[in-house]
C-alpha cells in the first residue's frame, strides 16, 4: 500500500504545486485525473522520487521512502513510465527487458513479456530502441519492461499521449489484462474516459489538492454528468464550476 501523508511541494521560486495531499492507495488500478496544471504529473514525480516533497511523508508497505532517491525507490518496488518513452541508442528490446528484470532471463521469458503487451516477440525482441519504433510500439515495450520489473507500484504518466487511436485501443487492452494479473498497484495519470472506466478508484486533483477520491462508480458519473452541462468542453470541468 502507498500512503501519502500531508505531502506538499514547492518550486525553487516558492510556487506551491501540491498542498497537504493525503492518500492511501492499495487498489489494482487507480487513476489520477483533473484539470491541466492541477499537479498530477508533479505528484507522480514526487511519488517516484524524481522530485523530493517539501513537506510530508511517503510510505510504501509501511516503509518510509520519503528520503530515498529514484534509484533507491526503484529497488524498493516503484517504477514510472513517462509520457514520451526514452529511446536508448545501441540497446535492443531484449537488452532493455533484461535490464528491467534485474537478473539474467531467458530469451523465451523476455519474449513472454512482449506477448503480454500484444507484440509479436519474434518481430521485436532483436529490434534496436531507435526512431524506427512508433510511439505506440515504444509505449507497449515500456509496459513490457514494467512487467519484467514486477514492481509493487507502477506509475504511468498520460500513457495515451502521442499515440494513434489503434495504439490507444491496444493500450486499453493491455491495462485490462494487467488489471487481471498484477499483484501490485498501477497508478495512471490520465483524463481519458476509457482509462477512467478501467479504474478501481479515481483521484480528482485540482490546484494541488485532492478534491475527490473514491470508487469509479462514485466519481466517474459525477464527472461525465458535468460534461453534458452547457459550456463544458471536457469531463474535467466538473469541479471547476
Amino acid at each position: 500500500m502507498l500512503e501519502l501523508k500531508n505531502i506538499g511541494f514547492q518550486t525553487e521560486d516558492e510556487k506551491e504545486i501540491l498542498r497537504d495531499v493525503n492518500l492511501n492507495i492499495e487498489d489494482k488500478i487507480v487513476v489520477i485525473t483533473g484539470p491541466n496544471g492541477g499537479g498530477k504529473s508533479t505528484l507522480a514525480k514526487v511519488i517516484s522520487g524524481i522530485f523530493r516533497p517539501t513537506s510530508g511523508q511517503i510510505l510504501l508497505d509501511g516503509v518510509d521512502i520519503t528520503d530515498m532517491s529514484i534509484t533507491e525507490r526503484a529497488k524498493a518496488g516503484v517504477s514510472i513510465a513517462f509520457q514520451q518513452p526514452v529511446r536508448f541508442k545501441g540497446l535492443t528490446v531484449q537488452d532493455l527487458i533484461t535490464i528491467a528484470a534485474g537478473r539474467k532471463i531467458s530469451l523465451s521469458e523476455a519474449c513472454s513479456y512482449l506477448s503480454e503487451v500484444g507484440l509479436c516477440a519474434k518481430d521485436y525482441i532483436k529490434r534496436e530502441l531507435n526512431s524506427s519504433l512508433s510511439g505506440g510500439e515504444m509505449k507497449r515495450i515500456e509496459i513490457a519492461m514494467t512487467l519484467a520489473r514486477e514492481s509493487k507500484l507502477s506509475i504511468f504518466d498520460e500513457p495515451e499521449a502521442g499515440i494513434d487511436l489503434w495504439s490507444f485501443n491496444n493500450l486499453i487492452k493491455v491495462f485490462e489484462k494487467m488489471h487481471e494479473n498484477t499483484k501490485g498497484t498501477i497508478l495512471i495519470i490520465s483524463h481519458q474516459e476509457r482509462i477512467l472506466n478501467i479504474a478501481d478508484k479515481i483521484i480528482y486533483l485540482k490546484d494541488g489538492q485532492v478534491e475527490r477520491y473514491g470508487s469509479r462508480e462514485e466519481i466517474l458519473p459525477m464527472l461525465l454528468n458535468a460534461a453534458e452541462k452547457p459550456g463544458c468542453t471536457t469531463l474535467l470541468n466538473k469541479l471547476d464550476k
